[in-house]
C-alpha cells in the first residue's frame, strides 16, 4: 500500500483539512507522502513536513500551478499517480474540483466524502443526506478518495518528513484565473471554529440576523453560520451557509437560533460535539439531534443569554 495525500493550501499556509486528510491515511495503516503543487510554496512544504505520518513531502513549484486550477493539479498529480495506490483529498470546494478530474484521467470510480477506513479495499461514507451509511468496496487499482474531515481526528506536529523537489508542470492548462474575491473577517474560518453559533429563516431580515447572531458570536469567539433557507432569502452571504449544500462543520459547541432543523441542514452540523437549539416551535425538527433545547421567543431568549455571558 503506498498513499498520497494532496495538500490544500493558498501557496503561504497549508490548511487544516489536510491534517484531517492524513488522519484518513492513519487509519489505512501507513504513512503517506504528501503533494504540494503551487507556485513559491516552499513553506507549505516545510508546513507539510512536520506533520505526523508524512513519508515524504513532493515539492511541486512552477508558474504553471500559481493560481491552483483543477486541471494544473490534476496534471500535476497524473505525473506521479500511478506510483500510488490510494490518493486521498480533502472533501472541501478544493477536494471536490480536483478529485474527480484525477479519476476521470485515471479511469476509475471515485470513492466520495468516507467517514470511516475498513480496509483498504473497504470505505463508509454517507448517503440520503447522512441519514444512512454506506460501506463501499472498490477493486480499482488506485483508489482516488474525497475525505470528510469532520470524521477523521487531525494528526498532529511531530513529523519530520524530507522534502523532495519533483517535475512540475510546465504549462497551466486550458483554464486560467481571472479573478478571485476573497472573504476578509475576523472571525474564525467556518469550516475550523471551535464555536459556532448559526441562524436561521426565524430571524426574519438580514438586519435582525446580525442585530441577534454578532453580540452572543464576539462573547463565544465564535463563527457565525445560516440554514440555507437563511441564505436563499438574503440574511447572510453564501460562505456563512452550514448544510448538504453548504459546508460541513462539527465544531465543539453549535448553537442553532431560529433554525427548524430540515434535513438538509442537519446533514451539516449533526457531528457537532454539543448542540444546542433555541426554537419557538416544541416540534421542530432540530430538537431531535439538540444536546440542550429551548423553547423560547429567539428575540428575548439570545439578548438574554448574550447578557449573561
Amino acid at each position: 500500500m503506498k498513499i498520497l495525500v494532496i495538500a490544500e493550501h493558498d501557496n503561504q499556509k497549508l490548511a487544516p483539512a489536510t491534517a484531517h486528510a492524513l488522519g484518513a491515511a492513519k487509519a489505512l495503516g501507513a504513512a503517506a507522502d504528501v503533494l504540494v503543487a503551487g507556485h513559491g510554496c516552499r513553506a507549505v512544504a516545510e508546513q507539510a513536513a512536520k506533520l505526523e505520518g508524512v513519508a515524504r513531502v513532493l515539492l511541486a513549484d512552477s508558474p504553471a500551478l500559481a493560481d491552483l486550477t483543477a486541471e494544473a493539479l490534476a496534471a500535476q498529480a497524473l505525473k506521479i499517480a500511478k506510483e500510488y495506490t490510494h490518493i486521498l483529498v480533502p472533501a472541501t470546494a478544493f477536494g471536490k474540483n480536483v478529485a474527480p478530474r484525477i479519476a476521470a484521467l485515471l479511469d476509475v470510480a471515485q470513492i466520495s466524502d468516507i467517514v470511516k477506513v475498513i480496509d483498504a479495499d473497504t470505505f463508509v461514507r454517507p448517503i440520503y443526506a447522512g441519514n444512512a451509511l454506506a460501506t463501499v468496496r472498490s477493486g480499482d487499482p488506485i483508489k482516488v478518495i474525497t475525505v470528510r474531515g469532520t470524521a477523521f481526528d487531525a494528526v498532529g506536529d511531530g513529523g519530520n518528513a524530507p522534502i523532495e523537489a519533483i517535475e512540475a508542470i510546465a504549462e497551466p492548462g486550458p483554464t486560467k484565473v481571472v479573478g478571485r474575491e476573497v472573504t476578509k473577517s475576523a472571525r474564525p474560518e467556518l469550516t475550523n471554529a471551535r464555536i459556532i453559533v448559526s441562524g436561521g429563516r426565524g430571524l426574519g431580515s438580514a438586519e435582525k440576523f446580525h442585530e441577534v447572531l454578532e453580540p452572543l458570536a464576539d462573547k463565544l469567539g465564535a463563527a457565525i453560520g445560516a440554514s440555507r433557507a437563511a441564505v436563499d432569502a438574503g440574511y447572510a452571504p453564501n460562505d456563512y451557509q452550514v448544510g448538504q449544500t453548504g459546508k460541513i462543520v462539527a465544531p465543539e459547541l453549535y448553537v442553532a437560533i431560529g433554525i427548524s432543523g430540515a434535513i438538509q441542514h442537519l446533514a451539516g452540523m449533526k457531528d457537532s460535539k454539543v448542540i444546542v437549539a433555541i426554537n419557538k416551535d416544541p416540534e421542530a425538527p432540530i430538537f431531535q439531534v439538540a444536546d440542550y433545547g429551548l423553547v423560547a421567543d429567539l428575540f428575548q431568549a439570545v439578548p438574554e443569554l448574550t447578557q449573561k455571558l
